[in-house]
């Protein structure tokens, strides 16, 4: 698998290509944003790994621009702690954020997890919910409108939230149970960092985000998707 790490502290990138290079992956480097996006017209990398703090191009500028031609997951490995900038980073496109310093066993946890494969679309479902179809197999998500259908992007981490969801319709899903699924038992603490994808796919999905009617919080406990509460209730 081909990854591309753009950073521009020469450690970070000497360090992670020779720790992710022993483990088998293929590793292209950059130094600011344009040589970022540069390489990734040129190589086509399968994950890109992103500082945000970048010269030429800053992080969230490359995001928007690898965005333009490529679904490939991005994961955000930066300095930046705050919650303004993951969420900046989620809407430009980004599809995971991890925070340094970070452990090797984190970051390929969160590659794994970024890289798992999705079953063969012909043996999966399609929700409805209101004017929203949802295709798991597909992968996509469009709303109807009087000209026709208007697709709904989804990055692949938000896809993973939403498919846990969806095959559990109607069922409660704890907050653990998501966590576990998507980053392994390690993360099952992470639940801020879970409320901040549940946000984004409620941006996407619900007719009003700050009142949910699809994806709702069960206080405490975890999420709930109710594929037959329609927009006109």
């Amino acid at each position: 698998m081909k990854i591309l790490i753009a950073d521009d502290d020469p450690q970070i990138l000497r360090a992670l290509r020779i720790t992710l290079g022993a483990r088998g992956y293929e590793i292209i480097t950059a130094a600011d944003g344009t040589e970022a996006v540069n390489a990734a017209i040129a190589h086509r990398p399968d994950l890109f790994m992103i500082d945000l703090g970048m010269p030429e191009l800053d992080g969230i500028q490359v995001i928007q621009g690898l965005r333009g031609w490529t679904h490939a997951p991005i994961l955000v490995v930066s300095g930046r702690t705050g919650a303004a900038d993951k969420v900046d980073a989620l809407d430009a496109g980004a599809d995971d954020y991890v925070t340094k310093p970070f452990s090797i066993d984190e970051l390929l946890a969160r590659i794994r997890a970024l890289t798992r494969r999705v079953p063969n679309q012909e043996t999966e479902p399609v929700t409805r919910i209101a004017d929203i179809t949802i295709d798991l197999g597909a992968k996509t998500i469009t709303k109807d409108t009087p000209g026709g259908t208007d697709l709904i992007r989804l990055t692949p981490t938000e896809w993973q939230v939403l498919e846990v969801l969806v095959r559990n319709a109607g069922r409660l899903v704890s907050r653990q149970s998501l966590l576990t699924e998507i980053w392994g038992s390690e993360h099952i603490t992470d639940t801020g960092y879970l409320r901040l994808y549940i946000a984004q796919l409620r941006k996407k999905i619900e007719p009003n985000p700050g009142r949910p009617r699809f994806l709702l919080t069960e206080s405490g406990m975890g999420y709930r998707f109710l594929p037959d509460r329609s927009v006109g209730e």
